[in-house]
């Protein structure tokens, strides 16, 4: 007896055992954490946000402006005045209907996907249809990479973002059930602009003052805090900026001040924005700019000299708001601005019922394939059944270690991989069967049953893994969950039945000196 204890505990099977036991206590020890589930199972947040169109307007004309000013120098053709946008359109005034035709030309040259309107003296420039549905759905697919960084960026994985219609997003998030924290979460816009400060006051009636209570052409009132100013100021700015955060390459929290000991936010523009601030800076020394984030001025300061492709944020930041600008700068600004639509929450009572019955499914089948394998195989059967239990604890483990998401669908695919690793088990089965109907040894008839089965078993799995990573790709959420249990579940199938099951043989043959095998 202690000698077969002692060829069991030696045995390459023990090291499968050793490793259930180990994911026993993984899963023991994290808990709840060890497996992220989909809205589906735990309930959760759906959330619809709507592209603003005339954002997306806006930013594509104020864009152009600067290369229809170019195109007109070229052409030696002078404004009456600056261009206003104003009804969605880009209004140019000239001293004559005939230059305003000659721009209309010009213009159309270069940028024949906008629309273009000639009244008297003055252009009117503005976007078809079809130009501003696709802006629209651009700007939807940018965000929504925007969203899926920041979102992970914030350590809230697992998501689902998906466009509907071109101009709505609807963002799905598990286990949350407070839709102000599902807001939170989705996080700021993080638009932000640099723009040159015109005028300030200490209130917006005092600066409403100053002009008579109408604003100059092109400018906004924007509210923020001042270094070295007590309470809130008003700052007169452009109500277009050049430069803006969607031209960040890089953000990261630094320290910064007189004494390097003030937390403040490093950025860093790409080549474009780099070019561009350089410009503003370079027209502006002297002046105050302000750092506009998501209408809130964050800091002014004077620009001393041309700024390049580097510079930084300072505003008294605590670590914990530094360290979330950074992670919004760096995920990035939205292309355009979104609105909240709607938002729903759904329970987790339908989940855990779900839940339940896939384990109980689970269970069921398991226990049929045991009576089928014992009936067929008899203990061979039995070895089989194991390797199937083994399967999908080493799934549920994959799927921890990979931070894969378990749903409904997913739950389907476990089962299914169930099937098809009884598939992989008669295989191997009905190979032995005929080498011991050919004479071999019982342990020569395992091996060569084994290896003659290999092939097969890879060509099955390798082509149905394809189709799964497939799915993955093309798929969306429920499919996906489904693709990524499939694609586990194969790779737990070929480990537990061309590895795991083979070693349960050899300790049986090695140990029991079998001389009848009971396949």
């Amino acid at each position: 007896m202690n000698m077969t204890m002692k060829r069991i505990f030696t045995s390459s099977f023990m090291g499968w055992v050793l490793l259930a036991a180990a994911t026993v206590a993984y899963f023991s020890f994290k808990g709840k954490d060890a497996l992220k589930f989909g809205i589906d199972l735990v309930g959760g947040s759906y959330i619809t946000l709507e592209i603003d169109q005339n954002d997306v307007i806006k930013t594509e004309l104020y864009d152009k402006i600067k290369s229809f000013q170019a195109i007109l120098d070229q052409a030696a053709i002078e404004l009456e005045s600056k261009p206003v946008f104003q009804n969605n359109m880009l209004s140019f005034v000239f001293d004559s209907k005939q230059q305003a035709q000659e721009a209309q030309v010009l213009f159309r040259h270069d940028y024949n996907q906008l629309v273009y309107t000639v009244k008297e003296n003055e252009l009117q420039v503005s976007l078809s249809e079809m130009y501003l549905n696709h802006l629209i759905s651009d700007a939807a697919d940018a965000n929504i990479h925007i969203l899926e960084r920041r979102l992970n960026g914030l350590s809230v994985a697992e998501i689902h973002i998906s466009k509907q219609d071109n101009r709505f997003i609807v963002v799905e998030l598990p286990d949350v059930q407070d839709p102000e924290q599902a807001k939170t979460m989705i996080g700021q816009s993080a638009i932000m602009e640099f723009k040159i400060v015109e005028d300030s006051a200490p209130s917006r009636q005092e600066l409403m003052d100053k002009y008579d209570h109408e604003l100059p052409e092109g400018t906004m009132i924007v509210s923020g805090s001042s270094r070295g100013s007590k309470g809130k100021m008003y700052y007169l700015v452009p109500d277009y900026a050049t430069v803006s955060g969607k031209f960040f390459k890089n953000a990261k929290v630094d320290f910064g001040g007189e004494l390097q000991t003030e937390l403040c936010v490093h950025f860093e523009f790409d080549d474009e924005g780099g070019k561009r601030f350089h410009e503003l800076t370079s027209r502006n020394i002297g002046k105050p700019l302000a750092i506009v984030l998501d209408g809130q001025i964050v800091q002014v300061a004077t620009i001393n000299s041309a700024i390049g492709k580097n510079g930084l944020i300072q505003g008294n930041f605590k670590a914990d708001e530094a360290a979330t600008l950074a992670k919004l700068l760096k995920s990035g600004a939205f292309k355009a601005k979104v609105d909240f639509i709607s938002e729903r929450q759904i329970g987790p009572t339908l989940g855990q019922e779900s839940v339940n019955k896939g384990l109980l499914s689970c269970v069921i089948g398991l226990f049929f394939l045991l009576v089928f394998g014992i009936y067929f195989y008899r203990l061979s059967g039995f070895f089989a059944v194991l390797a199937l239990a083994y399967n999908l604890i080493l799934i549920l483990l994959f799927m921890s270690l990979v931070k894969a998401t378990l749903t409904l669908p997913g739950i389907a695919g476990m089962i299914l991989t169930v099937g098809m690793a009884v598939d992989a088990s008669i295989l191997i089965y009905e190979q032995i069967r005929e080498c011991l109907s050919r004479g071999l040894s019982i342990t020569q008839a395992v091996q060569d049953g084994f290896a003659d089965a290999m092939m097969v078993i890879l060509d099955a799995n390798i082509t149905t893994f394809i189709v799964a990573a497939v799915l993955f790709y093309f798929g969306t959420g429920p499919i996906q969950g489904f693709a990524v249990t499939m694609m586990l579940g194969i790779i737990s199938t070929l480990v537990t039945g061309l590895f795991f099951l083979k070693s349960i043989f050899k300790m049986y043959l090695t140990t029991f000196h079998v001389s009848k095998l009971s396949i």
